[in-house]
């Protein structure tokens, strides 16, 4: 039952970076604004938590040093960073099943793989320049790139199965989180791209660079506390009336009348509301070639980081393993030492198919794997399970299926009347990141003040 009606210049439907960003700015230019989150907090795919006394980020994380929007608003709101701990070697677990120490960027493989994997990063990395992050689908080659997958695009390039594994995961295990033969080509390029370049995505100290001293959820938080009474919690829209006046949006409590409104929530939730009149067909058509991807983040608290005394940095690969890679995740000023390490696309599936005891123990062997079987016994262990989420439905961000990036790209972030879309989903730089969620509030909410200002 609608109990209370309320009226603002602009609706935005989700508290996560991207909706909080937007709505921020359009207050900056004079608008009014009401932010909807479906959730009992804020922050979306951004959760700092404590779980058994020690705090986790359940969800994104880390900044890299080309994240200008992010960096820009960690330091508008007075927030500081650190850098994650890498002091030492790395490890990778070959297809013998040895665990190898190494340092600097290249695996421990031999020659002969070194120099082709090599000679393909020099290849991509000449295609990704090619490709501008907002615009993929207008490249040349887009339709070709597009239609064959990822997996079969490398085995084209050499039948060497350890070097096609090892550039594989960068972008599918590591960040689209899908098996590879399902996303094409393009699709990785644009993942690639988003960063700057291939070579950028495949180094973890670039990627993986700083982290927010008590966690990345302060920058929704800190929005969100500058926006105030206008974010509204525990209010899912249910239906969004829309036409040439504006919407009127409605949930189980509230009537919302406005002039515009910002979906700020993944592509694959708009089906959760219900539309009226329905929105065109292109978006029904696009919306069932997006699927998210799927991944578990593993935290596994010790008494102390015991792997630095072996002369570990924490940064552990490997294509063989249930856990693909596993990193030093330990908190700011913290005694305890944190390990997290990810299984993703159909490992992630098969492990949820056996008990939750059994699943801890071979997520906890495989990290034995990089670390030595002090590994196997944490103080506190936890499963980021994205997936089972009612308000996210997987993780990281929604990507197109074979050759639906080329068809579909462009009608991502196009406005459908009053309607905007904005999200990480969406982004070019900066895709699938908190930065591309900044970068896309910031730019719809410049779109509607210019279209107020007209």
């Amino acid at each position: 039952m609608n109990t209370q009606e309320l009226t603002r210049d602009v609706l935005i439907v989700g508290a996560g970076a991207a909706g909080l960003t937007a709505a921020n700015e359009l207050r900056k230019a004079g608008l009014s604004v009401v932010v909807l989150e479906a959730r009992d907090r804020v922050g979306g795919r951004l959760w700092t938590d404590v779980i058994d006394g020690a705090m986790l980020e359940i969800g994104g994380q880390w900044v890299s040093p080309d994240q200008d929007a992010l960096i820009e608003t960690i330091a508008e709101l007075g927030l500081e960073t650190y850098s994650r701990y890498r002091e030492g070697d790395s490890v990778y677990v070959g297809p013998d099943g040895e665990r190898h120490r190494f340092t600097g960027e290249m695996f421990p493989v031999s020659a002969e793989t070194e120099a082709v994997i090599a000679e393909i990063t020099d290849r991509l990395d000449a295609m990704v320049a090619e490709i501008d992050p907002d615009r993929p689908w207008e490249h040349p080659n887009a339709a070709e790139w597009d239609k064959i997958s990822w997996d079969a695009w490398l085995r084209q390039q050499t039948d060497d199965d350890e070097a096609v594994r090892n550039l594989a995961f960068a972008t599918g295990s590591a960040m689209l989180t899908k098996p590879t033969h399902t996303f094409s080509l393009l699709q990785s390029l644009l993942m690639a791209a988003s960063a700057g370049s291939y070579s950028h995505l495949v180094d973890a100290d670039f990627i993986l660079d700083k982290r927010v001293v008590g966690g990345l959820q302060q920058v929704p938080l800190r929005l969100a506390e500058r926006v105030g009474d206008d974010v509204l919690l525990n209010q899912p829209v249910r239906t969004l009336e829309w036409g040439d006046e504006g919407v009127t949006a409605y949930t189980d409590e509230l009537t919302v009348h406005a002039r515009r409104a910002i979906l700020a929530l993944a592509p694959v939730l708009y089906n959760r509301i219900g539309f009226v009149p329905p929105l065109p067909r292109r978006q029904h058509q696009m919306h069932q070639h997006l699927s998210m991807g799927f991944v578990v983040k593993v935290h596994a608290v010790y008494d102390r980081p015991f792997w630095r005394e072996q002369g570990l940095s924490g940064t552990a690969f490997s294509p063989y393993e249930l856990s693909h890679e596993a990193y030093d995740n330990t908190n700011h000023g913290d005694e305890r030492g944190t390990l997290v390490g990810f299984v993703s696309d159909q490992h992630a599936d098969d492990v949820f198919t056996l008990s939750a005891e059994e699943r801890k123990e071979r997520i906890l062997e495989s990290l034995s794997h990089y670390y030595g079987p002090e590994a196997k016994n944490p103080v506190v262990y936890y499963e980021s399970d994205w997936g089972s989420e009612e308000w996210t439905r997987g993780a990281y961000a929604a990507s197109f299926d074979l050759g639906g990036l080329h068809r579909y790209g462009a009608d991502l972030r196009t406005a459908v009347g009053p309607i905007s879309f904005a999200c990480s989903d969406m982004a070019g730089a900066g895709y699938q990141h908190v930065d591309g969620a900044i970068r896309m509030g910031r730019l719809v909410a410049e779109q509607i003040v210019e279209a107020a200002r007209a």
